[in-house]
């Protein structure tokens, strides 16, 4: 379950260039929910993302993840409770180092238990299990060096990285936006079937408005740090890209004729 309530960040306070980012952003998941966000450049949503995160300490409001207020939490005790696909197929993985390697690091990061840290072979097997499912060639590729993937496959690999552990919440930041169209479309696919069987709470912020129609349980909209809109259930089962798209013309529309 997250919780989002009345967040406020504000960029350069009392300033010429000051900028809201955040306006008594309000916003929940139930618990095994997938949001869906949109939203124009600007509106709010890498803030929002940076504040579940812990990248980006809150002026006012709190950040509430299965009951507990984590707040004040800071970003490495999170990432233990939550995980992040970035869109930048560089920043989930550490490239020097392998395939499993990184896997083991990502395990070892979210796991509130002490592990053995080892490649042991029933990990090496466990990771190879995981990473057929993407069809990708991975599992044979183990020792590789990240650094030496394609962009796509760096990408599925850092998302098999942020399920692995089972967080409370995954966060996914534009994480197909960076790939050609064969390779988001398995990401994506991958994404969803991680997603159910793990019946992961979690927040997906995209500008594929498709994507926001085919996947996920609600679309939330942001504007200028708020909830412009949010749809769900039959409404959104109903919904089309062209309607979507028709959210964002009639925002845009009203801000021009108040002006």
């Amino acid at each position: 379950m997250l919780e989002i309530r009345s967040a406020r960040k504000v960029f350069y306070k009392g300033q010429a260039d000051e900028k809201v980012a955040l306006d008594g952003l309000k916003l929940s998941l139930a618990t095994g929910e997938f949001g869906v966000v949109i939203g124009s450049n600007g509106a709010g949503k890498s803030s929002m993302l940076n504040a579940i995160s812990g990248a980006l300490v809150l002026d006012s409001g709190q950040v509430v993840i299965n009951g507990d207020d984590v707040t004040a939490m800071p970003v490495h005790k999170r990432a233990m409770r939550l995980a992040r696909v970035f869109q930048d197929p560089m920043r989930g993985t550490a490239a020097s180092m392998t395939v499993a390697e990184n896997m083991l690091l990502a395990e070892l990061r979210s796991n509130k238990r002490t592990l053995r840290r080892g490649l042991n072979t029933t990990r090496l097997a466990t990771y190879k299990e995981r990473l057929s499912l993407l069809g990708l060639g991975l599992e044979n590729r183990l020792d590789t060096r990240v650094e030496l993937l394609s962009g796509g496959q760096r990408q599925s690999l850092s998302l098999i990285m942020a399920v692995g552990g089972e967080p409370e919440l995954l966060l996914l930041d534009e994480h197909t936006a960076a790939l050609d169209p064969r390779t988001a479309d398995i990401v994506m696919q991958a994404t969803i079937r991680a997603v159910e069987a793990l019946k992961l709470t979690t927040l997906m912020v995209t500008h594929n408005m498709q994507h926001a129609v085919d996947f996920g349980h609600k679309v939330i909209m942001l504007d200028a740090g708020r909830v412009r809109l949010e749809i769900d259930g039959k409404e959104k089962a109903q919904t089309t890209v062209p309607e979507l798209i028709g959210h964002f013309s009639v925002k845009t529309d009203r801000m021009f004729l108040a002006s």
